[in-house]
């Protein structure tokens, strides 16, 4: 098939800036990292707020005891309390939790940093163990803020006056995060913690039945935060005029400290959701490896081919079932259909819907067969559909173009959709020939072996007809979106990229996946490997854009977790929960 012409557009004078992207100050502790294993719940609770538009500061401590680890061990070589070489040699345990999370965040696609203690450039004043911020040196932070979703920095240690690293007392992290807010302009800052707020008295001993706030004074949590936030955090908010959520991990819900106050109420614990998962491969697999480990959820069951195939994912035999009915019959809460084909994908979500049964879905084929079909059911029957995972991996696509959509009318999109293809045009721009391109696409986890789909562009086109219900409310036909091949034949000169792309023409649409040899947009050439990129074009001329990896294991399963994450929410809101 030749190569469909791509559509060009000439960006319009724009009349107004995008909006500027929000920044959010996220707090973790050793309770939350307690070892190297939960850092991707972590990047989990990062990835939501990036999906969300927000660039996110993520401050972190040491993994648990890694603190009185490095204590001892100084300690044994003679340094005492008093020495101003210790804070050094201690911070570095929140400086390794950063750079973990750091490596963590790039696993499922976003685009992180992490700043040493230094680098970060808060000073201190008073004792070495225990001083106090009072400036902030911002240039390396504004850097990295504005050339990243995500700074990862390191809680507790400071710069002291003489140049040397101090610490912030105990708890420091806390502090750590209000004081960035505060210096940013913040009005809030969210301190994640392993409780889901402020009780009037500690839920894990307290006989009776502690009560919980929803909006506590800087006093009630003097008087009940105990070690849960410390007061110098308290102080600082207070004075700076910071307010202080205080949350569990995956959460929406949490205690606001500020100056407003309600007497506690009531915490009703959730019964884990039951959950199913259709499909064991890629996306599937990674579901159920993460799914497993978190207490929220209960995988009843998995829907694969062949039960008795050999797995890289290790589970308990008798999850695994050849049929559907079987699946559905388990009563699951929720569905996370991640099946490769298209047809089977459709039919299941739609009998699922049909059964009043949520649905988040990473299967393009099956959900841009007749997205308004299945939203109609969603509705008729109480459930709720999501599919933000079915579109550029990692990067928020979807979320995007919502986004774009809600500021005013959409002239049109255009996109690099496939991570696979996007990797073997990098690699054939630096030489490869086709078959080691695709070999090493296979090798990456990006390449299915059948990979005609990605080749021949009918999986950036159904992403295409996705994004264009989504900026339309209607799609082009099937037929109506030529796609240019990929093949051996096709040798690049220069900067090239297949691009997906729709736009209104009169009263309808016009779509296309094509190979965009010569490209000169620097957004899409900067695209390189299995990265995504949409680029979202208003009719007054503003361009919206997002990007990230689109292909592999882990941008999608987070995309699909964070799709999760909307459900559990919408769920409790359904049930007055806050």
């Amino acid at each position: 098939m030749p190569n469909a012409p791509h559509l060009a557009v000439v960006e319009k004078p724009k009349p107004d800036p995008a909006p500027a992207t929000e920044v959010v100050v996220l707090k973790f502790g050793s309770s939350i990292l307690q070892d190297r294993s939960c850092a991707p719940a972590v990047a989990s609770e990062v990835y939501g707020h990036v999906r969300a538009g927000r660039k996110v500061i993520a401050v972190v401590s040491a993994l648990g005891g890694h603190t009185d680890r490095l204590l001892a061990e100084a300690r044994e070589l003679g340094l005492d309390h008093e020495n101003d070489l210790l804070p050094a040699y201690v911070a570095l345990g929140e400086e390794k939790a950063a750079a973990l999370v750091a490596i963590a965040c790039d696993r499922i696609g976003l685009d992180a940093s992490a700043l040493s203690v230094r680098e970060l450039g808060i000073v201190a004043e008073g004792p070495s163990e225990h001083a106090h911020p009072v400036s902030l040196r911002s240039e390396a932070l504004r850097k990295a803020l504005a050339d990243h979703q995500v700074v990862v920095v390191p809680g507790f240690g400071a710069v002291g006056s003489s140049g040397k690293v101090v610490l912030l007392g105990r708890g420091g992290s806390d502090l750590t995060a209000v004081f960035l807010a505060a210096e940013l302009g913040l009005k809030r800052v969210r301190l994640v913690k392993d409780v889901d707020g402020l009780y009037d008295r500690d839920p894990a001993s307290a006989s009776g039945k502690p009560l919980r706030y929803r909006r506590a004074s800087w006093d009630d949590a003097r008087r009940h935060g105990g070690a849960l936030v410390q007061h110098d955090a308290i102080d600082l908010g207070q004075e700076r005029l910071v307010e202080i959520e205080v949350a569990a991990l995956g959460r929406a819900d949490c205690t606001v400290v500020g100056d407003a106050s309600a007497p506690p109420g009531p915490s009703v614990p959730d019964a884990p959701l039951k959950v199913a998962i259709a499909g064991c491969g890629v996306v599937g697999g990674g579901l159920l490896a993460r799914l497993q480990k978190d207490a929220r959820f209960q995988v009843v069951g998995v829907l694969v081919r062949d039960p008795s195939k050999p797995r890289d994912v290790e589970a308990p035999a008798d999850l695994f079932t050849s049929d559907r009915e079987a699946l559905l019959a388990l009563k699951p809460d929720i569905l996370l259909e991640a099946l490769s084909e298209g047809g089977a994908g459709h039919d299941l979500i739609r009998c699922a819907l049909e059964r009043g049964i949520d649905v988040a879905s990473a299967n393009k084929q099956a959900i841009s067969r007749d997205p308004q079909g299945l939203a109609d059911a969603a509705r008729a029957h109480g459930s709720r559909l999501a599919y933000s995972a079915a579109v550029g991996g990692g990067a928020p696509m979807i979320e995007t173009l919502r986004a774009a959509k809600s500021a005013g009318p959409v002239k049109g999109f255009e996109a690099v959709l496939n991570g696979t293809v996007n990797f073997m045009l990098t690699r054939l721009q630096a030489g490869a020939d086709f078959a080691d391109a695709l070999a090493d696409a296979r090798v990456a986890g990006f390449a299915e072996e059948d990979p005609s789909s990605d080749l021949e562009g009918r999986d950036s086109a159904a992403k295409v007809r996705l994004l264009a219900f989504e900026a339309f409310g209607r799609t082009p036909a099937e037929a109506d979106v030529p796609c240019a091949v990929l093949s051996d034949a096709f040798h690049p000169a220069g900067p090239v990229r297949q691009i997906g792309a729709c736009f209104k023409e009169g009263d309808g649409l016009k779509a296309s996946v094509s190979l965009d040899v010569g490209l000169d947009d620097p957004f899409f050439q900067a695209l390189d490997g299995e990265r995504n990129g949409l680029k979202v074009y208003g009719e007054d001329g503003r361009v919206w854009s997002c990007k990230g990896r689109g292909a592999g294991r882990w941008p999608t399963t987070e995309s699909v977790l964070a799709d999760l994450a909307d459900i559990v929410r919408a769920r409790h809101a359904s049930l007055g929960h806050h």
